[in-house]
């Protein structure tokens, strides 16, 4: 219990909670709606961002959102508009991104930027801007989501129906878009961009074995991500090891408990 003591230690626990509030809100609407290969494609191309961000010398998160929320409207347009295949788009975007990242970090003049902790995650070197950005994007979901919770389960499971009770489909897709690209930018100090996925989607897994209520699904998630990432903190801190992978690996030895275990015991 020490280590509560620890500033930075709070900070990562403080910051773990609103991530995995807002990637459980996030990963539901993308595990429903089939869209984890384009969340990957975002998640990668954000690497883009970062190293032009790096390049100008800008903050590299606000750099990296700016240029993840126009790689999620780029893939739509390609894929919507210009008649291109989406899996051909989201390839495109992804490998754009990261062939932009690193060359601008590349050029980058002076020392080498440190991008380890981006591509993998520390969470124990996160700052209070990073803790306000993720609080605010996990606020701003809550808002989002309360409100527009109808009409967001709608879109997500039937579009045609949707459209017949004149809800703005397009709207909320575009709405969705932007969320995904906010959460996972705000998101990889947490995780990393080699991980985030895995957060994503593996407590939604989790959380299904128990209910497949959209509504429940959230909530348990949230609280599967949030025992998982403090477990991994610790775990992370105890064998010094980057807190991105002790995450993930909680995470999925959490989810094959659960599958495994509890459930046939239920049953």
């Amino acid at each position: 219990m020490e280590l509560l003591q620890y500033t930075f230690f709070q900070n990562a626990l403080l910051g773990s909670l609103f991530t995995c509030i807002a990637c459980g809100i996030v990963g539901t609407y993308i595990v429903s709606r089939r869209l984890v290969f384009i969340s990957g494609g975002i998640t990668h191309a954000s690497f883009g961002g970062l190293g032009l961000g790096f390049y100008l010398g800008i903050n590299p998160i606000f750099s990296a959102m700016a240029f993840s929320v126009a790689s999620a409207f780029g893939v739509e347009w390609l894929s919507k508009k210009q008649r291109i295949r989406e899996d051909s788009a989201i390839a495109s975007v992804w490998a754009l991104g990261m062939a932009l990242g690193v060359i601008c970090i590349f050029l980058t003049p002076g020392y080498a930027p440190n991008i380890s902790a981006y591509l993998f995650g520390n969470i124990l070197t996160i700052t209070q801007t990073d803790i306000w950005t993720i609080g605010i994007v996990a606020l701003l979901l809550i808002l989002v989501f309360s409100f527009f919770l109808k009409q967001i389960l709608y879109t997500a499971f039937d579009r045609e129906f949707a459209q017949t009770k004149g809800i703005p489909v397009a709207w909320i897709e575009h709405l969705m878009m932007l969320a995904i690209a906010v959460t996972i930018v705000s998101s990889i100090r947490l995780i990393g961009i080699m991980m985030l996925l895995s957060l994503l989607t593996i407590p939604q897994m989790t959380a299904n074995v128990f209910t497949s209520r959209f509504k429940n699904i959230i909530i348990y998630s949230c609280v599967i991500g949030v025992i998982g990432c403090f477990c991994g903190l610790f775990l992370s801190y105890y064998l010094n090891v980057p807190s991105g992978a002790a995450i993930i690996f909680v995470q999925v030895i959490l989810f094959l408990f659960c599958r495994f275990i509890v459930k046939p015991c239920m049953g």
